[in-house]
């Protein structure tokens, strides 16, 4: 007489082989291992929940945008800075010329 194969899925329910999804508490908050990470549990005292660290997330992307956006002000900066003074140091030797044969001529 055989018996009924069941699938993993059935056997695993029914024999009680279903062990759930991975949780550890770490320092006072509950973790729980999905797709391949360890993700916090919402509503955990102490914890930050899934709602403040996806604001400190967007939070963080403006940061890194407005200093980006700020560096390349400052490069921009220093270029006309470095033009500027170029452009000084070319009308200083240009009045040092027109000086110098301002005085051969007298």
């Amino acid at each position: 007489m055989s018996r009924p194969q069941l699938d993993r899925s059935t056997r695993e329910v029914e024999l009680g082989l279903d062990y759930g999804t991975p949780t550890m508490n770490l320092a006072g908050q509950s973790l729980k291992f999905e797709n391949g990470q360890w993700i916090a549990e919402t509503g955990i005292s102490g914890g930050v929940d899934r709602r403040e660290a996806q604001r400190l997330r967007r939070r963080n992307q403006q940061l890194e945008e407005e200093n980006n956006l700020l560096r390349l002000k400052v490069d921009i900066l220093l270029d006309m800075l470095s033009e500027t003074t170029a452009e000084s140091h070319l009308m200083e030797k240009e009045l040092e010329e027109l000086k110098s044969i301002s005085r051969r001529r007298k």
